[in-house]
Formats: C-alpha cells, structure tokens, sequence
C-alpha cells in the first residue's frame, strides 16, 4: 500500500509535463554541489516604527513591532520560525525516500507542487492593507488565514495552508473567476512551479567572470510581496508575467490564449481552462515592496544583447515561480469565441467588472499577488537540493529525500466547484 503516492505521483508529473519539463535519469557524474546559496556576514537588526492593526480574529487592536534585517548583500525580514514540529509535516519522499531525477538537459532546478483553492475574499493586504472589502474578489491559496491584515508576521505566526502544508505560510491569491450566472467557479487545483539557475552556476554571479551572467542569485527574502500581471493601478502599462489561458482534457486544444474568450472556443464542456502567469526573478535587493508594489522587482530580458539579464537596477536574481490555476468548464462558458460588453453572459475575472468601470474583454485584467512566508529551513531544503543541484522536484519533494505532507483535505476536483458571490 503506497498510502495514494503513487497517483498523486502520476499526477503531479503529469502537470509538469504540461509545462514542458523533461523527466530524464539523474546525472549524478558532477559530484556533490555544495549547498550554500548564500553567506550572510554582519547582520544587524534595525526596528521600524510600531504599526497598529486590528485583528482579523478580534475586534481589539494590537500594537507590534517589525524589524529588518540588513547585511552587505541584501534587506529582508527578521525570521520568524514556525511554531510547530516542520518533522511532522516531512514524510519520505514518495512514501520510498527517493530522490529526484535531474532537471538536465534544462539549466533551471525545479520546485513544484499543487493547492487547492482557498477562502474568498475581497481583500488584499498588500493594495489594501487593514481595508478589509476594499478590493475587486480574490480567489486565495495558500495561507488560509490570510486577509486584509496580513503581515509577514502574522502568515507565518498563523494559519493552516491549502498549499500541502503550513510549512508554507505564504499568501498567493488572484481575481476570482465569475460565471456570469452569480458564481464564483473555484478552480479545481493551482500549480506552483519554482525554478532558477543553480548558486554554481556563472551566470548566477556577476563576480563569475561570465559575460553573459544573469545576476546574483539569492533565496527569496523574508517578506517579499509583490504584484503581477495586469496592472489595475496604472492600466496604461504593459501586464507583464507572460499571463495567458490555456486547456487541457478531452476535446480540448492547448495554446496559448490571450485571455478567456479565445481560450473557450478550444475548451469544450468537461476540459479544465487554465490561467497561468509567472512571477518576476529580479530584486532590486533593498525593498521589500514599493509604492506600486511592482518597482522593487523586475523581469530578466534579452534586451539588444542577445542573453537574458536582470536589469542593473534590480540585480538580485530569486527563484520565480508560475502560477497555473485550473477550472473544469460547463455550459456556463461561452465557446463562441466572441464577445460583446453587456451582452455576451460567460465567465469573467472579478476584475474585468469594476464598478466604474467599463467592462473588460474577460481575462484581459489578469494578475496575481504573492506574500512570502516560508518556514526558512524547508525554503533552505528546496533551494539547496532542488534548486541549486538541479533537481527535477514535483508534488512538494523537496530533493533530499523528504517531501512535504499533503493535507489530509487535498482533491484534484475542486468541492464545491461553485459558490455563490458574496453579496458583502
């Protein structure tokens, strides 16, 4: 008895595929890489002025204090440890203790793993911090206590997580997706999917002697947040994110659609439609967000030189990450392919119907959030085995034989699927 790894296995590969990840046999002929992705010398602590917030459990207001900590390479936040035993929530990867496959012909180390769909809410605590309903309806994953009150501090003082385990705190949430019929559709399951070059790599150092080097590699920082995608703040920009639809299942056509009405004439009823967007990989290594909560990081692009660089403004290359969120189609989804403002009844992003607003072509205003809050010695494990070894890592195996504890709750299909819109 494998205890259901062996579908969840199937599963998860199968997700990876979609992404086009080669599985191969591991290459263990370079040796052993030696797993520090960074050295932190003289860290001082500085403590900021003490915030207010009200909290999202009680109707009392408390007072804490942040820190930040600073050292001759980066800013980020004070670690806050778990306040649980991380062993109970490690089992032996694939219930045999296995480690992964290399991730080689690709020069990228993979992280991946599913969640399931979370609360629903509009709040967003990094837009609207301590403005509980202010915000256009987000699906969350991730953090289940998440709302508009949430710190760094309190993702990972709190909450279970839909994302396998509360050893990942963190927050990653979106618009939710209307069916024009009064329902929000919950997507069945979300992918993650980190990667980055490995520390050994010369294009992770601009010190290397590399011409062609990326930027300096570093994990993700405590309490980094971000926006991306669409940009509901200053619309005028250009979304970024490479945000698009997709389809898988029977009857359906894979591609790479610009937004919802495309996609649906390649989606029939039964297939499961896709929004997948990807995350930025470059920090500007001091803030840890910004006014827009989108200049602190950036995208590595190809420029007129020919090799992907993070600009010089943001040098710090961080494992990025796709978001795939999937949700299986019913009538409700115009297939037309065409679609008229106040006429056409299909699905729709929460944020292509802005009060105010004119109505946007569904999908068009797509774009997600994500709020950090790893436990930092699972963060540690991922980055040093899959990561900088250049691991192929799915369903939360972290590269070292140990693999994160799925949640007891965990389904492909998502339980309701439909929920009724809340009316506050």
């Amino acid at each position: 008895m494998d205890n259901g790894f062996s579908a969840f296995k199937a599963m998860a590969m199968g997700i990876a595929a979609l992404f086009g990840i080669a599985v191969v046999a591991p290459d263990v002929s370079g040796g052993r890489f030696d797993p520090l992705h960074i050295k932190k010398p003289g860290r001082l602590t500085f403590p900021t002025a003490p915030t207010t917030t009200t909290s999202p459990t009680a109707p009392t207001t408390t007072t804490t204090t942040n820190t930040t900590t600073t050292n001759s390479f980066y800013s980020e936040e004070s670690m806050v440890p778990s306040n649980f035993d991380i062993n109970a929530e490690l089992v032996p990867t694939w219930g045999t203790g296995s480690i992964p496959a290399s991730a080689k012909p690709d020069v990228l180390g993979a992280f991946r793993f599913i969640c399931n769909a979370g609360q629903i809410r509009s709040d967003d605590p990094i837009v609207f911090p301590g403005q509980p309903g202010k915000s256009h309806l987000h699906q969350f994953y991730g953090n289940t206590g998440a709302n508009a009150y949430s710190t760094y501090q309190t993702l990972r003082g709190s909450g279970s997580s839909t994302c396998m385990s509360p050893i990942n705190r963190s927050a990653y949430w979106m618009p939710a997706m209307l069916d024009g019929r009064g329902n929000v559709v919950r997507p069945d399951f979300v992918s993650i999917y980190y990667k980055r070059r490995p520390i050994t790599d010369p294009k992770c150092s601009l010190s290397s002697g590399d011409p062609q080097a990326e930027g300096n590699c570093v994990p993700l920082p405590n309490g980094l947040k971000f926006v991306f995608g669409y940009n509901m703040l200053d619309p005028s920009q250009t979304p970024t994110g490479s945000m698009h639809f997709n389809c898988q299942g029977p009857g359906s056509t894979p591609g790479n659609y610009p937004d919802i009405v495309t996609a649906a004439k390649y989606c029939p009823t039964g297939a499961q439609l896709g929004a997948v967007i990807e995350a930025p990989q470059c920090w500007d290594g001091k803030n840890l967000d910004s006014p827009d909560h989108r200049s602190h990081v950036s995208y590595a692009s190809y420029g007129n030189w020919g090799y992907k660089k993070c600009p010089s403004t943001h040098p710090y290359v961080i494992p990025t990450f796709t978001l795939g969120a999937w949700y299986t189609v019913d009538d409700s989804l115009d297939k037309s392919g065409t679609w008229i403002a106040g006429k056409t009844a299909t699905w729709n992003l929460s944020s292509d119907t802005m009060a105010g607003m004119p109505a946007m072509r569904p999908g068009t205003t797509f774009h997600a959030d994500w709020f950090g809050a790893w436990d930092n010695t699972v963060m540690s494990m991922w980055m040093d085995n899959c990561i900088n070894k250049l691991l192929n890592c799915s369903g939360g195996d972290l590269g070292n034989g140990k693999q994160m504890r799925q949640f007891s709750g965990f389904t492909w299909l998502a339980s309701p699927r439909l929920v009724p819109v809340p009316t506050v």
